[in-house]
């Protein structure tokens, strides 16, 4: 029996894990305030989100009087690029749900737990100033250029982030800075109709390489799939030096 043709693109729950990871900034939506952001935020395998607010916002307020239905929010996560563009958002995220109060008791050992996986400065703050509070998670939405796409719970459980999510931002920085050989090699790929605009390198992942093109009629996004996913930094750099038609085997150095 012949082998399936994998698919060379992430799956849409990947998508929203990887966008997660990578977002810096968040903010808790809730009913009848202002939205609330949040220091830090970090989706778990079980399904819900852990996120810090100040302790003495109304968000943190109103999550510890809901009861143990928690009470419905939204959480809004920014995935920004992390290069210099003229439009730096390439998705955003919306988990909706409902939040709830994490015990005093249970706050650094909660933390901690966060910590093993996203050893973020801010899990130094709780107790100090922030709160950690969980979004127990019911739906998912990510959008790009490409649009808006849903993503039920259980999809979200299985999913990982892209295996190369912690190493993205340093590619696209040093190629950006040191290859602009490889990126016009990777540019002759394009329509005719964006090859005149500037090229940038916008995101990688396993299954391919997406060019940001800012032109005159705005900015375009095109995705060039690998023709196997990637799963080591090696095959990872030389599917990228192979799209381009690189004949060297060692143009982009190890990150």
């Amino acid at each position: 029996m012949p082998r399936p043709i994998p698919t060379l693109a992430p799956s849409t729950a990947e998508r929203v894990r990887s966008a997660c990871a990578h977002a810096e900034q968040a903010v808790l939506a809730m009913s009848g305030i202002d939205p609330t952001p949040s220091s830090v935020h970090h989706v778990r395998q079980c399904g819900d989100a852990v996120i810090a607010v100040p302790t003495t916002s109304v968000a943190a307020i109103l999550a510890g009087t809901s009861g143990d239905g928690g009470a419905p929010a939204v959480l809004e996560l920014t995935d920004h690029a992390p290069l210099p563009l003229r439009e730096p958002v390439r998705a955003l995220v919306w988990l909706r749900g409902s939040v709830r109060a994490v015990p005093a008791r249970a706050q650094r050992a909660l933390a901690s737990e966060v910590a093993t996986d996203n050893p973020h400065p801010g899990l130094l703050d709780i107790g100090h100033g922030a709160t950690l509070l969980r979004l127990v998670i019911s739906s998912a939405v990510v959008a790009d250029s490409t649009g808006a796409e849903s993503v039920s719970v259980d999809e979200l459980r299985l999913a990982q982030p892209d295996p190369f999510c912690a190493m993205e931002s340093a590619w696209l920085q040093h190629m950006q800075s040191d290859h602009a050989d490889i990126l016009a090699q990777l540019a002759r790929h394009l329509p005719a109709r964006l090859r005149h605009g500037i090229v940038h390198p916008l995101a990688i992942d396993r299954y391919g390489f997406t060019l940001r093109i800012e032109g005159h009629d705005g900015d375009h996004d095109f995705r060039l799939p690998f023709s196997a996913p990637a799963d080591s930094v090696e095959t990872l750099s030389r599917a990228v030096r192979t799209l381009a038609g690189c004949p060297f085997l060692n143009g982009l150095r190890r990150i």
